[in-house]
């Protein structure tokens, strides 16, 4: 894999509204653009923490030094001849799974445009049109919540999901099936939970939801299987599916019924793909989660909710849902419910360079 140049650029977008989950909040979104020069192609990832340790203890700062002075020094004299070499040199690195995320899915890219295929194909996927769900944050009121929803909705996604936190569950979800009657619902908890809610949570039974996503700690696996031996509702792991060891796991314990895969937790597409292959020998079916991404993330998730396991709609919306602008070209767009990947080779997306230069806030590039 000769590298003729990697450039590294931080940005950061404005969001349409503030996000709030259970957490955290923000307003801006960042992301490290990973642009690789190679015999006449220019190959793109990205590497996409929240500001503010929002989702986990890595932070933009924290994961462009791990790419600075970490990985791509180590790349350039190490030279990995293939996708599956990549990988292991990007896990002996020990570093955050956004930054090998942003390097790794730069060489799905490489490669996908070298074969002339688009990602998706070269992942092995079956189809170029995925389903997108509407996924809203805590609001102030359940006014704007159910506000919020309504304006999303006309673009016809195929499914809801709110946030959940102690305090604020069992009203917004009374609130949202007596608007919206039975939308497919769910709803996300990022953690906000422990074991002493159990109980608590049962209740939820009652709503018919799709799924429940996270709601204990992240390494409360035992916690997990408790809590889906007492409820009908299928639980469905995010924070928890870190890595394809720990998804073993949770299948041995039946912690969970869905498993949530991002590519930016897991270190990337190689990553990502064997956490798919391994959920569905297990029967367990998958779905493609955001941070949310930039463009150039959001179209790779995309690319891997193209395989045949991820049963449920992405959380990958239009790119004007989440942000002020975007940094692709075309964005992307949500109709009918779905999003169809564009004609192409490799992330099917081009970048936008002008609104790059528009919201850089550094770049740096090695040779």
């Amino acid at each position: 894999m000769r590298i003729d140049r990697i450039t590294l650029t931080h940005v950061c977008m404005p969001l349409v509204e503030p996000f709030k989950i259970s957490n955290g909040e923000v307003s801006e979104k960042d992301g490290i653009l990973v642009e690789i020069a190679s015999d006449g192609l220019t190959a793109c990832g990205e590497a996409s923490p929240m500001a503010g340790g929002f989702y986990s203890a890595d932070t933009p700062e924290s994961v462009w030094d791990d790419l600075v002075h970490v990985i791509i020094p180590a790349l350039l004299q190490k030279k990995p001849g293939s996708l599956g070499e990549l990988n292991a040199f990007l896990e002996s690195t020990k570093t955050s799974p956004f930054a090998r995320a942003g390097i790794e899915t730069a060489f799905w890219d490489l490669e996908a445009q070298r074969k002339q295929k688009p990602l998706w194909e070269l992942l092995g996927g079956q189809r170029n049109v995925v389903e997108s769900g509407l996924a809203v944050g805590i609001y102030p009121t359940l006014s704007k919540l159910l506000a919020a929803i309504e304006r999303y909705l006309r673009d016809g996604y195929k499914r809801v999901k709110i946030k959940i936190q102690p305090g604020w569950d069992v009203e917004p979800l009374l609130a949202v099936r007596g608007e919206f009657g039975r939308v497919p619902l769910m709803v996300d908890a990022n953690c906000a939970y422990t074991r002493n809610d159990i109980e608590h949570l049962r209740a939820l039974d009652d709503f018919e939801l799709m799924m429940i996503e996270q709601p204990l700690p992240q390494d409360d696996l035992e916690g997990h299987a408790m809590l889906q031996a007492t409820m009908e509702t299928p639980i469905c792991l995010d924070e928890s599916a870190k890595d394809q060891k720990t998804v073993e796991r949770a299948i041995e314990l039946k912690s969970c019924r869905i498993v949530n895969i991002k590519i930016q937790r897991v270190g990337g597409l190689y990553n990502g793909r064997a956490i798919h292959d391994l959920c569905r020998e297990a029967g367990i079916p998958v779905w493609g989660g955001t941070m949310p991404e930039l463009g150039i993330g959001g179209a790779q998730t995309l690319h891997l909710a193209t395989l045949p396991n991820f049963i449920y709609p992405t959380d990958v919306e239009a790119s004007r849902r989440w942000f002020q602008d975007d940094i692709i070209d075309p964005l992307i767009e949500v109709k009918d419910g779905t999003i169809e990947i564009p004609n192409g080779s490799g992330n099917c997306y081009r970048l936008n360079r002008k609104n790059i230069g528009t919201y850089r806030r550094r770049e740096e590039v090695f040779r």
